[in-house]
């Protein structure tokens, strides 16, 4: 290795996190709403809420629609309190997470006619414990729509409650809206993101953010797919549309699975600038899902979905001299976004999707020159599909074009040298989407074990080596939910209450937060380290904290002695450290009980001289850090 030998540079933003509302990783994950069908617009209008109450009366309770007045949000709770008290439950997303000693915070609107009614609030636990209390009474009367906050504190701890109006009084109320967040949000914005996740990623450094995701952005069909413009301003305004994963799959079906929007394009922005991260959306270009519908806009209605795209560059960085830029300004931020890259479809393919792409490109390049746009490369990373598209763009000269694979193990140690012989030209690669696929007789969380996130490493030295080409990348999907998932493997799990990071989550995070600066060749007899002895490397240099860095898989069952040669002017520093994750067992698990099993275990060592001999556990993942002076 030549210390002071740069072959390729590495963009800051190399490493990030992709983010779709999968595995219910928004409602019900990362957005803090504990609620679920709070405005009641769900198909089944009353799903996720029950009356309790000991003799039915006509009329007590309805649903309203007023879809001619709101057609965002149409449907409202009225509520006819006569005689007998009863109660109103709701089950939250699979349970409610109850912290013992955390408030609670309330919120409702309503509009009543007469005074009389009063609300008792309460958590229950599972065994219907009143685990926090309230009393709510409404103090305005009217015809208008009045929003009310209340807080109150729980007692006791609970991963599976439920929330409960208790009805008091006489009189009539009509309530939409009827929301509960707990008080320890990210950075205690009102109505805002689950504290503990956000963490997991500002802990990772993600040099960006994509979102929304995934094929939410394509939809089922054009009518249901993703639209940014509905998703920001009040929460009771955003329009609220079925999840598109709510019955893809037959075996894990998810009838509750809505999206309420409650996390839109202004909290995906607002989290990216928090967490230091780049925004990368990704919007519709006409095209639904071509494994569901197939649907595509005629070409010569495909104009207002370009015009979504211009709109959203504008909302991100315009001024207040812009129609969308004000709107971002009235939202609370002055400061533009400062959006860099915008993504045109999401695993579409064909002829279809390259004549759209032709009129974004054109329409967009011309107002927003500076713009990166990113291209899909379809669902596979080889085949004719993935051929024609790839032959096309680098025609085109496209900015990026946006791979995904997700394969076995093996398939990703025999694709470490993928792109060592890709064409380095002015079309870069984004490796969107990316995730080893265990065996398939392991399910859920199971899937996510020590092999998958050691073969994942491997592959990505091979990303890195080839930093002038592979130029961004991010593992998918992010987040799944114990007891409401879909697809697995996943990046990080979570209950109710908790969350830990697999050991894929380690992998990625040791990369994110080391990439250097520099990418430094690194060889064993003159090649590149793909595999020889079952060993797969990479090595970068960081200009700005003068370290060497080295990323070095073993994948064999056996311990490995490795002395590297280290070339150049540089001298370097008495002491190196390593991180290492290994486990001799590739089935081992990261869990809520054992949340580090598999992660990085650090140890510092003396040098020898300019050379470095490193003893490599078998099954395992090494990150090696020297100082220079």
């Amino acid at each position: 290795m030549e210390t002071n030998k740069s072959i390729a540079k590495v963009q800051p933003n190399m490493w990030g996190v992709f983010f779709e509302d999968i595995n219910f990783g928004a409602d019900g994950g990362i957005y803090a709403e504990l609620i679920k069908n709070r405005s009641f617009e769900f198909a089944k209008p009353l799903m996720g809420w029950s009356i309790v109450r000991d003799k039915p009366q006509e009329g007590e309770v309805l649903v309203v629609n007023r879809k001619e007045v709101n057609q965002a949000n149409p449907r409202y709770l009225q509520v006819h309190k006569n005689t007998t008290d009863f109660e109103l439950v709701n089950e939250g997303f699979k349970g409610i997470g109850v912290k013992k000693d955390l408030s609670y915070n309330f919120s409702v609107m309503y509009r009543q006619a007469k005074v009389g009614v009063t609300m008792v609030l309460q958590l229950k636990d599972e065994n219907n414990k009143i685990i926090a209390q309230g009393n709510f009474k409404p103090d305005n009367i009217g015809d208008g729509w009045h929003k009310q906050s209340l807080s109150f504190v729980a007692t006791e701890s609970s991963a599976k409650a439920k929330f409960s109006i208790v009805f008091k009084g006489n009189g009539h109320i009509d309530l939409d809206m009827i929301s509960l967040f707990p008080g320890d949000t990210w950075k205690n914005r009102p109505q805002g993101l689950r504290a503990d996740m956000v963490q997991l990623l500002a802990d990772m450094k993600p040099g960006f953010i994509r979102f929304p995701g995934g094929c939410i952005v394509e939809g089922t069909d054009l009518a249901n797919r993703y639209q940014w413009k509905n998703t920001i301003g009040p929460i009771e305004g955003r329009k609220m549309i079925v999840n598109r994963w709510n019955n893809e799959f037959a075996h894990r079906p998810a009838p509750d699975y809505y999206q309420s929007f409650g996390l839109g394009f202004f909290e995906y922005f607002q989290l990216a600038e928090d967490i230091g991260s780049d925004a990368l959306p990704i919007l519709n270009c006409g095209m639904a899902c071509q494994f569901n519908s197939g649907e595509v806009v005629a070409l010569d209605e495909l104009q207002p979905y370009i015009q979504d795209a211009l709109d959203l560059i504008e909302f991100a960085n315009g001024d207040a001299s812009t129609v969308w830029g004000k709107k971002r300004i009235e939202l609370g931020h002055a400061k533009p976004f400062n959006l860099k890259m915008l993504g045109v479809g999401n695993e579409n393919w064909g002829p279809q999707y390259m004549e759209r792409v032709a009129l974004f490109k054109a329409a967009i390049k011309a107002k927003y020159p500076n713009i990166k746009l990113i291209y899909s490369s379809g669902t596979d990373p080889e085949g004719d599909r993935f051929n024609l598209l790839d032959n096309y763009l680098r025609n085109e000269k496209a900015d990026f074009i946006d791979e995904h694979y997700y394969r076995s193990a093996e398939w990703f140690l025999k694709n470490a040298g993928r792109y060592d012989n890709y064409p380095r030209n002015d079309t870069k690669v984004f490796v969107g989407e990316y995730a080893v696929h265990a065996d398939k007789n392991l399910t859920g969380k199971e899937k996510n074990n020590w092999q998958s996130a050691l073969a994942s490493a491997s592959l990505m030295t091979g990303l890195e080596r080839n930093a002038d080409v592979v130029q961004m990348a991010s593992y998918a999907p992010l987040f799944a939910h114990v007891d409401a998932w879909q697809w697995a493997p996943d990046m990080i799990w979570v209950d109710n209450l908790k969350s830990y990071g697999t050991p894929d989550y380690y992998i990625q995070k040791l990369f994110s937060t080391n990439k250097g600066t520099d990418v430094i060749a690194i060889t064993l007899n003159g090649k590149n380290i793909t595999g020889q002895n079952g060993l797969y490397a990479s090595s970068v240099l960081d200009k700005t904290k003068k370290e060497l860095i080295i990323k070095i898989a073993n994948n064999a069952a056996e311990e490995q002695h490795i002395d590297f040669t280290l070339l150049g002017k540089a001298k370097l520093k008495s002491k190196y450290s390593i991180e290492t994750m290994s486990d001799d067992n590739l089935n081992q698990l990261n869990s809520f009980e054992n949340p580090l099993a598999v992660s990085p275990q650090k140890s510092i060592y003396n040098m020898k001289g300019k050379g470095l001999n490193v003893r490599l556990k078998p099954y395992s993942f090494n990150l090696i850090k020297i100082g220079l002076n």
